[in-house]
């Protein structure tokens, strides 16, 4: 009999670890439903998300770009293929401890361009530092300004002079695609 009463509570021991490990499990689902990048700082570029036609300022179609909400509404994928063999991808995400929006962009030329920034009057503003090809230091500063009608304008201007001066890399016009 004592044996019996050994296996019993090893049955009860069993039974109790089970239950409080499924209880924990829905407590965790529970969690990850309430998602901790929920709040509106966390979608402030979400005016990006969608798939575009990409066109130039001279109104040619120079590629397309897929942005994806992914991770529970925390990151933004950002996937690049111009009209010819470059190509690039971006994860961008809202930084809540120091308040700011991270762009990490890689491409298929091995560029590493790394940019901080933060909504400003409506656009988003995000600017980094890498050396130009002569080994000076180049500030870059991207912006994507929505549009009325649903497009979005995304301007990429560098400066090596400290902002004296400023050149144009990119203009371009994004526009829902079909």
């Amino acid at each position: 009999m004592a044996g019996f009463t050994s296996v019993g509570r090893s049955w009860v021991g069993l039974a109790t670890a089970v239950a409080l490990l499924v209880a924990a499990g829905e407590a965790r689902g529970q969690q990850a439903q309430q998602s901790p990048c929920a709040d509106e700082a966390h979608h402030q570029f979400d005016f990006w998300v969608g798939t575009w036609e990409v066109s130039n300022a001279q109104g040619d179609v120079v590629g397309t770009n897929e942005i994806s909400s992914i991770l529970g509404g925390c990151v933004l994928l950002e996937e690049w293929q111009s009209a010819g063999p470059y190509s690039g991808k971006s994860l961008n995400i809202y930084d809540a401890a120091n308040d700011k929006w991270h762009q990490t962009w890689v491409d298929n030329g091995g560029l590493l361009l790394e940019l901080d920034g933060r909504l400003v009057d409506g656009s988003m503003v995000m600017e980094g530092r890498r050396p130009g090809p002569d080994g000076s230091d180049v500030l870059h500063r991207i912006t994507w300004e929505p549009l009325e009608g649903g497009d979005v304008r995304q301007t990429w201007d560098t400066t090596a002079d400290k902002g004296q001066t400023w050149t144009t890399l990119f203009d371009g016009r994004y526009t829902p695609k079909e």
